[in-house]
């Protein structure tokens, strides 16, 4: 379920607003591409997609930011439909970020173990709620900025929450945006914070639904058609724009 939540100005900035330790990385040198090619292949492939994904969203299930945060964090090593197992239960439990701060966190582990790395995952959600309490008045920040400072919450979890809870434009980098950016040449890099920035350069920042939207048709291209091994190039709608069409074989 997608949140629609009020913003104030200073949310509305986007990922082009962290900071220049991270801009710095990602304009590091590196292998590149034809910046012109790849807009020009962007705007082919994403009315494409659109039209092939027309409901294209965020597999993990929430109804408001900070359940989207917690089941971010809950996501990494594990699959979306393990989340969305766990979360029910878990937000009926939990209802916010005073019910995590404030629970042994034992009993966090053991509520959330099936999600993998448990341990990792409970420190990292309890932290971050009483950092949510202490210093953002238990609201779940709406700036990168702000959500990098959480435990738990790097780029790619920064990106998913602005663009899904807050509707401010964000690349989410998985693993499935990443291997479809470099087979379509839209990036030679293979680290998400280099790729994200590469990405925004030559992806629309709202037209299409934007950077996030781009990040969900990849994603669902990458799930459905564009796999890590064995792409089934000859029923991707794409194919004609790719400059790896039937060329991967694994």
């Amino acid at each position: 379920m997608k949140t629609k939540t009020a913003t104030s100005t200073t949310t509305k900035k986007t990922a082009t607003t962290t900071g220049a330790k991270a801009t710095a990385k990602a304009k590091a040198a590196g292998p590149s591409v034809d910046k012109e090619q790849a807009r020009s292949r962007v705007e082919k492939i994403m009315p494409i997609l659109a039209k092939a994904y027309p409901n294209a969203t965020i597999a993990l299930r929430h109804e408001n930011p900070f359940q989207l945060l917690v089941a971010t964090i809950l996501s990494a090593q594990c699959t979306d439909v393990r989340v969305n197992e766990v979360t029910p239960g878990l937000f009926r439990k939990y209802p916010g970020p005073a019910d995590f701060a404030r629970a042994p966190l034992a009993q966090i582990e053991e509520d959330i173990k099936s999600t993998g790395f448990y341990r990792n995952k409970a420190k990292s959600i309890q932290a971050a709620s009483r950092k949510i309490i202490e210093e953002f008045d238990g609201r779940v920040p709406a700036d990168m900025e702000s959500l990098l400072t959480l435990p738990g919450v790097g780029r790619k979890t920064a990106n998913c929450i602005l663009g899904n809870a807050f509707g401010v434009p964000g690349i989410t980098c998985d693993t499935h945006v990443i291997r479809l950016s470099r087979r379509l040449e839209l990036s030679a890099h293979s680290d998400p914070v280099k790729l994200e920035f590469d990405l925004m350069e030559i992806v629309p920042q709202r037209k299409w639904g934007g950077w996030t939207m781009f990040s969900h048709y990849l994603i669902w291209h990458g799930r459905r058609v564009c796999k890590a091994r064995k792409p089934a190039c000859d029923q991707c709608p794409i194919s004609a724009y790719c400059p790896s069409a039937f060329q991967v074989d694994r």
